[in-house]
This record gives C-alpha cells, structure tokens and sequence, in this order.
C-alpha cells in the first residue's frame, strides 16, 4: 500500500526573503472500486484503510447489509484498483449525484431514501444520555487519535466512541471517506457498542448525516458546521447533532434531551 505521506520541497517567504524548506503533506491518489469484477467508480482518498473504505462505501449506499455479503476484498499490488466480490449479483447504481463534498464524492441516494435502519442492531432511541462536560472530553480524544494529522496536517478524522473511549478511528482527505472507513472498519470488525458517539473533524452535509444513521450513531459531533439540511434530517431520524464542538463549548440542533434534563428553549425536534 502506498505511503500516506510524502515529502516535499517548497519555497518559504519570510522577512523579504525566500529559503528551501521540506515538509510533510498528506497524499491524494485516484483509487478505482471494481465490484464482481465490473468497474464502478474512483474514490480520490488518503491511500490507508482501503479495503475497510471500499466495504463501508458499499454498505453506506445500501448495496450490502453484512460482512456476510462480502466473499473478498483485496487492494491490487499496484495500490490503484479496490476488488470486491459479493456473494450475489448487483446491478451497479447511478453514481450521476455529486455531492457537497471535498475531493468531489458521489453517491446513488437522493434525499429521502435509505430511511430504513441498518441491518446491525441498535439500542432504542431515547437510551442514550450523556453529560455536557463528556463532549468536550471526547473531542479531546478525537484530536488525540489524529496520527496522520500530527505528521502532515490537511487530513479529516472521525471516530466512534462508546461514550468511554474512542473505539475505531479513520483519516482521510475526504471527510466522506472517513466515514465510509469508519463503517467498514466497524463491519469487519465486528464492531458494535451500544451506546454509539460518532466524532468527526469535517462538516455535516445531508450525505455524511445519511451515513452516520446507517452506522447507527444517536449522537454525532463535528468539529465545524452542519447543513440545513443534515439538521432537518437529524431532527427526523431521532439523532442529535452536536457542532463546533470544543473542550468547553458546543452547539446543539436536535435533540438535545440526550444531553439536559430541560430542554432549552428554541429548539424543535419535529
């Protein structure tokens, strides 16, 4: 698998002067996705976790329910090309729908569709309370957990939690993809707490709200902001939606009486 980072030289401008400088920086390579040996689409991603990202993808957009329908996935020795068999015949879907995404994603669900939970099981909805102050300590263990961006900078992550401890981390330059990472990493390791906190460094669009609900995930933080969009559909699908989240301060858009016994006021959920 290729390095996910690489050295470079560049000129640095400082004092009137330029001078020769390295640096690390994050790698950004065309991986193609051949499904029972069709093409279907080239993921632009950080080359790690990606035979993790290649399942999640195909379980985020609905086309496998388990583990249990993958016969193989493998990464060719040329790191360019993710193989996947299915143990049943699929039609490829119709990727034409772009979204908000950095590096130009792509998906077959349009607003409104895959509203049906997924195949793993999940705690009811209203089982899950956590304290204000236990936010802010995961985001400290969010940013702890950035090995890639410690070395690099310019990388996304996200991380599912059980409330206690960060359980399964993801880097990418795609926030999307670290959520399609994230769920195959949860898949093929049979990974599936209870209480389920997903944290991430990206933004919130309708499209990374529609894959955290596959997930499972009741309580989803950001680091930055959610879409209009994303609250709506977080309002709907019972999840509460957490934004620029810090150490000791966080704003909350649905559902927030997984969080205060009162209700602050201003906020609806229906």
């Amino acid at each position: 698998m290729p390095n996910p980072i690489q050295s470079v030289q560049y000129a640095h401008f400082t004092a009137g002067e330029f001078q020769s400088a390295e640096a690390e920086v994050i790698v950004e390579t065309p991986v193609s996705l051949t499904v029972n040996g069709s093409p279907w689409l080239t993921f632009m991603c950080t080359p790690v976790n990606l035979e993790a990202m290649a399942v999640g993808f195909l379980y985020n957009e609905g086309v496998i329910e388990s583990i249990e329908d993958v016969v193989d996935v493998r990464l060719c020795e040329h790191g360019d090309n993710l193989d996947v068999w299915l143990k049943f015949e699929v039609e490829r879907p119709d990727f034409s729908r772009r979204t908000s995404g950095c590096t130009g994603g792509v998906t077959s669900i349009t607003t409104g569709q895959n509203e049906t939970e997924p195949a793993t099981s999940l705690p009811p909805v209203d089982d899950l309370h956590v304290s204000p102050e236990l936010i802010g300590q995961l985001i400290d263990l969010l940013f702890e957990s950035q090995q890639l961006y410690r070395e690099s900078g310019g990388v996304h992550t996200s991380a599912l939690s059980d409330g206690e401890q960060i359980l399964v981390s993801a880097e990418d330059i795609g926030r999307h993809n670290t959520f399609d990472k994230l769920t195959g990493l949860c898949l093929q390791g049979n990974i599936w707490p209870e209480r389920r906190i997903l944290l991430t460094t990206g933004r919130i669009s309708s499209e990374m709200l529609q894959k955290a609900a596959r997930l499972g995930v009741r309580i989803l933080v950001s680091r930055t902001s959610p879409s209009s969009l994303s609250i709506e559909m977080a309002k709907k699908r019972g999840l509460t939606l957490i934004g620029y989240a810090r150490r000791n301060r966080f704003n909350v858009y649905t559902h927030p009486e997984r969080l205060f016994e009162k209700q602050p006021q201003g906020i609806e959920n229906k």
